[in-house]
């Protein structure tokens, strides 16, 4: 188990954690950890062993140069970092890695672990899948949890999913098992442009995490590249019929489904975000 000397007593912690791979369509999810590390200045505090989970056939280890021209060598990992966020009465810790090649099992109580040790209150997993949802439309995400409380608190429901799973399925029933508070957020990335990046997706996700926290992030330059990404799929769409023609019905059977009400519960929640956010961008 990780040990960690000089980290001092965390105040209320929350962890938020995504994985590339499987569970990260359009590399949504690990570019919002990504992001909340750049706008909240996250330090690193620790990173597992990679030789213990990771296969360097499937995932290689990365050379560059660094500005003096010195040889870097990167190796796959799973890395640990500490956010104190201003105005913020909790600790975030951000974990951010590859989904692992072995050993989930090891893997999962490392990361259960850790989050005894560091006292952690509630564990945030971050994901995202293929959809057939249009992407003229906003990015829909959903959220689960086990826990009564929490249910109740954001309005979650409790997973209903059966199949294969990832990590972050693996890490949020670990949660569950052993009676540790988590929720897992899940978006829904066009299925017909799911290569990364897609940071409308990221976009959405880190909204749902300003739900969850209470407190605004941060937004930088996520809300135009959001904005630039979807003028970029409409100029794709509008050079091939077909997809322009699928594109149509995707949105019709959106806009059917969508409830009048729930539309203005989301420009309520929009308006709240901007009062809170006024003194943070």
């Amino acid at each position: 188990m990780i040990e960690f000397d000089g980290i001092p007593t965390l105040s209320d912690p929350v962890m938020i954690a995504a994985f590339e791979g499987w569970n990260d369509a359009g590399e949504s999810a690990s570019a919002t950890i990504t992001h909340l590390r750049e706008v909240w200045g996250a330090e690193l505090i620790t990173e597992f062993d990679s030789e213990d989970y990771y296969d360097y056939q499937v995932n290689r280890p990365d050379i560059s140069l660094d500005s003096a021209g010195v040889r870097q060598l990167e190796w796959p990992a799973t890395r640990i970092y500490l956010a104190r966020v201003p105005l913020f009465p909790r600790d975030v810790v951000l974990i951010q890695g590859i989904e692992p090649n072995m050993r989930w099992q090891q893997f999962t109580r490392e990361i259960l672990g850790l989050a005894a040790e560091l006292d952690i209150s509630m564990v945030v997993t971050l994901g995202a899948l293929l959809s057939d949802s249009p992407h003229t439309r906003p990015v829909p995400v959903t959220g689960s949890t086990s826990d009564p409380t929490l249910m109740e608190t954001y309005a979650l429901d409790a997973s209903n999913y059966e199949g294969p799973t990832g990590i972050v399925g693996v890490l949020h029933e670990a949660c569950q098992r052993f009676e540790v508070p988590s929720i897992s957020l899940w978006a829904a990335v066009p299925h017909y442009v799911g290569q990364p990046p897609c940071p409308k997706a990221t976009l959405a996700l880190v909204r749902k995490i300003e739900d969850v926290l209470d407190i605004p992030v941060p937004l930088g330059d996520l809300v135009e590249e959001a904005r630039a990404w979807e003028v970029g799929v409409d100029e794709l769409a509008e050079d091939d019929e077909e997809v322009a023609d699928y594109v149509r019905q995707l949105e019709q059977a959106r806009d059917t489904t969508e409830l009048p009400e729930a539309s203005g519960e989301a420009i309520a929640r929009e308006f709240e975000r901007y009062l809170k956010r006024r003194n943070v961008d």
